[in-house]
């Protein structure tokens, strides 16, 4: 157990520290950024490599798979050989990936370059966020830290989007990877003046077993789960699944009889880490579920254009903006145990509000109930993030951030899908009997399955709107509406557990470090 240290004992951090936040900053907002830049850059892609839809497909999903796959790795080897030397290896090899894709001139290249960038992109979460721990010693200052860490990975995902949009409307699709170059040769050249370095004292070797096993658990599950919320359920997903968990079972073996484990299970020991992983997951988990159904209910139910959806969308994308700055005064003021516990209250209101705000097709509802779930919901997944490399020892934050960033990439893709799957389930069992007896096989069979085919065949048929559609909505609605209650009950309880839990590890009002 680690020794408890007096707020006014750390000491404070430096210019020097600060700019050195926002190096790391601006790395964690280029990774993020490519999660999301290819968006507006496909229709370009298309037309230039002429992908098959399997390559399409790989071209969007592989960078993300790789990034899940090789977090606990990359986590673990900034621990054993440095964490500033780790994240320079990476942001070398993004760059060099980068300059790949831009050039690639065919499709499988674009894949394969993707990848890389994946697997290079890997190395900066985990040790942006355990090098931020290692430059500010002070408590509040650390909080505050993580909260402008935190933004960079939100604005990034915000960000790429339109800035894919400007650089297409000048530029080749190539573009969109080239703007990742420069930024990674200013890191390279700062960092070793900025950073410091850290490494735990043993520097054994990776289990390269352990390396394979990591990746047999993770990729299958996020590639079943992410397929899974885009196809609905098919017997190959659930495969994929089923020997990601059964590989995961090796994985937990092996690291039981090794004396240097890729992934110390000693960590899951740790009361508040273990309740910090969970309230991180499940905090993700219903995030992504909640605000997947929102998008398209602004433009299914209510009959918004894209561009008018993400107007209406820009105050709630402003309040999480503006609360993962302002989160660690919270933080500070209250302590990490009562910030995530009201947190999670004020989250609970959101999604009940976002439930009836649903229920009652009310777009001013569910836009007010959207930045409820901002204000409770950024506070809680930055604390946890803290709690959980913070209550890890100091030698282990690296993969304690990597295992933080790993429960984030399942918690969402776990929302998306289940949560999407119970919403396809109760808008089908809706249509369930309604009179479609004017339409076509395959038309009666896209209205029953999915609101989207609905709209579809509505706009298909002419300016009338059938008395089907409104129904379709209605389930629609209700399918959300049942969604966000069950994250209410869910979330309710889980504070009643994370309660429990914080209070048996003896987390100190103001201190992340349990005493």
């Amino acid at each position: 157990m680690q020794e408890q240290v007096s707020v006014q004992d750390q000491p404070l951090a430096g210019r020097r520290e600060w700019i050195g936040l926002c190096v790391l900053s601006v790395a964690c907002l280029i990774y993020s950024m490519d999660l999301s830049v290819l968006f507006l850059a496909m229709p370009a892609i298309v037309a230039d490599l002429d992908p098959s839809a399997s390559e399409l497909l790989w071209i969007n999903d592989i960078y993300g798979f790789m990034v899940a796959g090789f977090l606990v790795t990359m986590g673990t080897l900034g621990d054993r050989i440095g964490r500033r030397r780790v994240l320079l290896i990476g942001a070398f090899a993004f760059g060099l990936a980068s300059a790949l894709a831009a050039f690639a001139g065919t499709a499988q290249q674009l894949i394969m370059a993707r990848a890389l960038l994946g697997i290079a992109g890997a190395t900066i979460a985990p040790s942006t966020l355990s090098l931020v721990v290692n430059l500010f010693q002070n408590e509040p200052e650390r909080n505050r830290a993580i909260g402008i860490w935190g933004t960079a990975f939100a604005l990034g995902g915000l960000v790429g989007p339109l800035i894919g949009g400007v650089l297409l409307q000048y530029f080749h699709w190539g573009s969109v990877f080239l703007i990742n170059i420069p930024v990674m040769l200013a890191l390279l050249v700062v960092a070793p003046f900025l950073l410091p370095e850290y490494r735990s004292e043993g520097g054994e070797k990776l289990d390269l077993i352990s390396v394979a096993l990591s990746l047999g658990t993770v990729l299958p599950i996020i590639y079943g789960f992410k397929h899974m919320a885009a196809d609905g359920f098919a017997p190959r997903q659930l495969v994929a699944i089923a020997a990601g968990f059964l590989v995961g079972g090796l994985f937990v073996r092996r690291q039981k009889s090794l004396a240097h484990p890729l992934i110390d299970l000693r960590l899951f020991r740790i009361p508040a880490f273990t309740a910090s992983l969970i309230v991180n997951l499940a905090g993700m988990f219903f995030v992504f579920g909640v605000f997947l159904f929102q998008n398209l209910f602004l433009q299914l139910v209510l009959g918004l254009s894209p561009l008018e959806a993400a107007i209406w969308s820009v105050p709630s994308a402003l309040v999480f903006t503006i609360m993962s700055l302002q989160a660690y005064r919270f933080t500070n003021r209250l302590g990490p145990v009562k910030t995530v516990l009201l947190g999670l209250l004020v989250y609970t209101v959101g999604v009940a509000a976002m439930a009836v705000a649903a229920y009652a097709e009310s777009l001013v509802g569910v836009l007010t109930a959207s930045m409820l779930v901002g204000i409770g919901f950024v506070p809680v997944v930055l604390t946890t993030t803290g709690l959980i490399v913070g209550t890890a020892p100091p030698e282990q934050a690296g993969s304690a951030s990597a295992i933080s960033e790993t429960s984030a990439e399942f918690g969402g893709a776990l929302g998306v899908a289940l949560l999407g799957s119970l919403g396809t389930l109760v808008y089908r069992m809706t249509m369930d009997g309604v009179d479609l007896s004017g339409l076509n096989a395959a038309q009666q069979l896209a209205v029953s399955s999915t609101l989207a085919g609905a709209v579809e065949t509505a706009k298909a048929m002419g300016t009338t709107t059938p008395t089907w559609l409104e129904t379709a909505r209605s389930g629609f609605s209700l399918g959300f509406a049942v969604c966000c209650s069950l994250a209410a009950i869910t979330l309710l309880g889980l504070a009643a557990l994370a309660h429990r839990i914080y209070s048996s590890a003896h987390i100190d009002e103001n201190s992340a470090v349990p005493h």
